[in-house]
């Protein structure tokens, strides 16, 4: 339990991150365009989602929640697309962000929950913020996931 308690809470050092980064072959430049994606995504699904809180509100079912993560996710392929950077539209990214949002949003009862996804996607993505073990796995299964999942890996630079 112990142990559990520091992987969840304890800060990792600055020198542990840079360690971290190098030992898992991060690029800032491609972690900074996952969280641009990510961040991107969460916008669709705040402003578009008519079972919250933008003055209208219906009744959604999962299958209807489902629907607008998917019309969302689409979206936001696309956009990036515009800009000559292609994800695969399928895959583990795809299963992991669908499945976290699911919980996280569509399935969360309290309003401060559900609304504070940027923020935590910003410390999530933040390397210069304080930083767990849980946040730093965190963060290598989401890029991990993103870079297998980018066509013609339009970003070789490391």
């Amino acid at each position: 339990m112990e142990n559990f308690f520091s992987y969840i809470s304890k800060p990792v050092s600055v020198d542990d991150i840079k360690l971290w980064v190098d030992t898992n072959n991060i690029c800032l430049l491609k972690m900074e365009l996952y969280y641009d994606f990510v961040d991107s995504l969460i916008d669709l699904m705040y402003t578009t989602y008519l079972g919250g809180e933008n003055g209208v509100k219906i009744n959604m079912d999962i299958e209807d929640d489902i629907k607008h993560f998917d019309w969302c996710w689409s979206k936001t392929i696309e956009n990036f697309r515009k800009e000559s950077i292609n994800f695969e539209p399928e895959g583990e990214h795809y299963e992991f962000f669908k499945n976290f949002f699911i919980e996280t949003y569509y399935k969360q009862t309290l309003s401060d929950v559900k609304y504070s996804l940027h923020h935590f996607f910003d410390e999530i993505f933040n390397l210069d913020s304080t930083s767990t073990m849980s946040d730093l796995d965190l963060l290598i299964t989401i890029y991990k996931n993103m870079e297998k999942n980018t066509i013609n890996n339009l970003l070789s630079v490391s």
